[in-house]
């Protein structure tokens, strides 16, 4: 059932991206209903607004704690107007309808995350906001929520398209966004107060109060997608389209990627299907970007290339010449940027410093798998030489590299590298033999030469058939986990055939 807004109270904590809906409200006749802050930002636009005081007849009490908590407002919200009973009781009270509220919640989790003291977090628990978005999310047949700021452009839209009505099917849509509101909310202050209690939970992702963005489409066209989350925080754009659940996927494996190489020489990865097909660290960007390409420049085609340096105008040119989805830099010099815009759809991103989440969540089946990021990464220090034969420095910093690159590429994977360059990895094989012979067949087929090179496995090997067939291709060293019942075989063909293997007791499954 179509219904027309008549009124609406507006009681908010965040006053940005506000300002087009309530003029959109006015300018459709709507009364207004505000309290305190938000009150005073209305009439600052010259809009008229009348206080929830003046319809409850007390003023804000207890500091604040109590404003709308109050019959005549919620009883507005929550009377219902095909009920001859509830209507006949509103007249008796004169309690006028609100045909709609938006309302936002004090900042709970800010305020814990900025260490806030107790008594400050707990004047952050929303007593009147969450019984309004409650309310008016129970009366959905009568009323709409609008119940944080990531809706209100969209609100805006709607209600422009239907000439300020709202139907039944969308007040029930916003009131299960809503009730999401609430139990996030919920959720936060419950950690809160059972912190530092035993407990075997893990911090759990709430999609329910993050601004959402629907995409064109999932992995493939027929699925829909949506993200959820604020982009905007960690990534400036700043050109191009906009980004696809694909292209989401790809960012996040070269942001983890890169993430290895932080505090590394200028470093370049080029990521195709969330594994890498070109990673190289030198002492200039446009160096590592050069030699990265060279790994495989068949796969870097339409691929997500990252850096962990400032993008300068040499190393955009080169960078110009190859066709990708996205670029990723900390920061573009102004001629580099000018130039990589000239592609019009190619999306250009500035990456902030922004901590990332350590928990990671996947379906399955009808529940949810919750574990923690992979965040081992083994150095020299953590090596064990099982061998006769030790690396040398320069095979030891290539087994770091190799190991940093197989960590972040999908199982069964075996690494191959030279001291700061990827030159070819076989990825998500079905055995680690394939995933070697991918390895060698790749590197060849690009021209490297594998003699001096170093190779890293994801997990053990069972049998000593790989350290044979990467001795025969050339390879000279190797990191493994270990842990494998024969690690004698392979280590002893190692010793028979002058190999240095370390082991680090740390395997990096990517499934």
């Amino acid at each position: 059932m179509s219904k027309k807004i008549q009124s609406a109270l507006i009681s908010v904590y965040y006053k940005d991206g506000l300002e087009p809906l309530v003029r959109l409200l006015h300018n459709n006749g709507v009364k207004l209903y505000s309290t305190g802050g938000t009150q005073t930002f209305i009439e600052n636009l010259n809009i008229p607004v009348t206080a929830a005081e003046e319809l409850t007849g007390y003023p804000s009490i207890f500091g604040g704690r109590v404003k709308t908590l109050h019959p005549a407002i919620m009883g507005g919200i929550l009377y219902r107007r095909d009920d001859a009973g509830d209507v006949a009781q509103a007249a008796q009270y004169n309690i006028p309808a609100i045909d709609m509220v938006v309302v936002d919640l004090y900042p709970f989790e800010e305020t814990v995350a900025s260490g806030a003291s107790e008594e400050d977090i707990i004047e952050k628990i929303d007593i009147g906001g969450i019984s309004l978005i409650r309310a008016t999310a129970k009366n959905f047949k009568d009323t709409l929520i609008v119940s944080s700021r990531s809706q209100y452009a969209e609100v805006v839209e709607l209600l422009n398209a239907k000439a300020g009505a709202t139907d039944v099917e969308d007040r029930r849509y916003y009131a299960g966004l809503a009730f999401g509101v609430s139990s996030h909310y919920d959720g936060a202050i419950n950690s809160f107060f059972t912190s530092g209690k035993e407990t075997t939970d893990k911090e759990l992702f709430d999609f329910t109060n993050l601004a959402s963005q629907t995409l064109r489409y999932g992995e493939n066209p027929h699925q829909s997608a949506t993200y959820y989350g604020d982009l905007e925080g960690i990534f400036d754009k700043l050109h191009g389209k906009e980004l696809s659940y694909n292209n989401l996927v790809d960012v996040d494996a070269c942001v983890s990627l890169i993430d290895e190489f932080a505090d590394a020489q200028p470093t370049f990865a080029i990521i195709k299907h969330t594994n890498a097909c070109g990673i190289a660290t030198a002492p200039t960007a446009k160096e590592a970007y050069d030699n990265a390409l060279a790994c495989d420049p068949v796969s870097a085609f339409g691929g997500v290339v990252i850096t962990n340096t400032k993008v300068d105008l040499a190393t955009a040119e080169e960078l110009n010449k190859l066709f990708m989805e996205i670029l990723i830099a900390p920061a573009y010099d102004e001629e580099a940027l000018t130039l990589l815009k000239s592609k019009k759809n190619r999306i250009l991103l500035k990456r902030n410093n922004v901590v990332l989440p350590q928990i990671m969540f996947k379906t399955i089946l009808n529940g949810v798998l919750v574990q923690d990021k992979d965040l081992a990464t083994e150095v020299a220090a953590q090596f064990t030489t099982v061998t006769e034969k030790a690396p040398t420095a320069g095979e030891v910093t290539a087994l770091e590299f190799a190991l940093k690159v197989c960590k972040h590429t999908k199982s069964n994977t075996i690494v191959l590298a030279k001291e700061n360059q990827l030159l070819a990895s076989g990825t998500g094989q079905t055995s680690r033999v394939d995933a070697l012979r991918q390895a060698i067949e790749k590197a060849k087929a690009f021209g490297f030469d594998l003699n001096g090179a170093v190779m890293a496995s994801d997990a053990f090997f069972p049998f000593a058939d790989c350290v044979e067939i990467a001795h025969h291709a050339g390879i000279t060293a190797v990191v493994q986990p270990g842990g494998s019942i024969r690690d004698k075989d392979s280590v002893d063909y190692c010793n028979a055939n002058g190999l240095a293997m370390v082991t680090t007791g740390v395997r990096h499954f990517k499934h």
